[in-house]
């Protein structure tokens, strides 16, 4: 099973507020990432799940919280980040995507296989930033360039 971070991130590593907005709103983008992600187990915090209001269509939306009585129609809640890894391998997912946010994404890049990282071509209000990660870790394997952010494709060196 691939762990893949799926992320959006502004120049100035911002991905969002500490209100749990996004401060951008790209169509294109979020276009990129329903195609990218849509039809695999999406893994999120409860903070990026309340932003998002509701499950994404399409996906096996996975809640991670500390809380015990956090409950969400239509998701599976789990209390850790491993526990859910644990559970989408059990249940023989190819891949899942990790999608946030900062806390998440903190736990998630020693396990992850592969990063998609949308570079947006602008500066963004916000406290919330992506969190560092040691970039020799990762090689680049495609990069794809749209009007107001590219796409870069990352694989964990030695697991290709």
């Amino acid at each position: 099973m691939r762990i893949i971070i799926i992320s959006a991130i502004a120049q100035n590593g911002v991905i969002g507020t500490a209100k749990g907005e996004m401060p951008w709103h790209v169509k294109e983008e979020f276009a990129h990432f329903k195609s990218t992600t849509f039809g695999s187990p999406v893994i999120m915090g409860r903070k990026t799940f309340e932003t998002l209001g509701k499950p994404l269509k399409g996906r096996l939306n996975i809640i991670v919280t500390h809380s015990e009585s956090f409950q969400v129609e239509d998701t599976l809640v789990q209390n850790s980040l491993l526990s859910a890894v644990d559970y989408c391998n059990k249940e023989k997912h190819k891949k899942i995507f990790i999608i946030g946010g900062r806390e998440i994404y903190t736990q998630a890049i020693p396990l992850a296989d592969e990063m998609i990282l949308s570079f947006m071509k602008f500066n963004a209000e916000g406290e919330i930033l992506f969190p560092e990660y040691d970039k020799n870790d990762w090689q680049k394997t495609d990069e794809r360039n749209f009007e107001q952010f590219s796409v870069v494709y990352f694989v964990r060196k030695g697991k290709n």
